[in-house]
């Protein structure tokens, strides 16, 4: 299984290994990402197996929502299944 992650924000160094280190201490391995500063503002998608989650999906959920809020991004994170339903025409 795999969630779709976004985060948007003001730009600063270090967003990705903060957002990538949350993954992997939750078990989340990131398979794909995509990332672009736009002036000052940051916009990033990640694909994350999830499949070797060590805490319930909604724990990685509010872990990684605090994650924003303490560093003021907008991590918003969608299992697939939800992401696909949402995107089917």
């Amino acid at each position: 299984m795999k969630a779709v992650i976004t985060v948007t924000g003001k730009d600063s160094v270090g967003i990705i290994a903060k957002v990538a280190t949350a993954c992997a201490e939750h078990g989340a391995n990131i398979v794909d990402i995509s990332q672009s500063v736009l002036k000052e503002y940051f916009a990033m998608i990640m694909l994350a197996d999830i499949d070797g989650l060590n805490v319930d999906f909604s724990v990685f959920v509010d872990d990684l929502a605090a994650l924003g809020q303490k560093n003021s991004l907008d991590i918003h994170t969608m299992h697939e299944d939800i992401f696909h339903a949402m995107h089917h025409v």
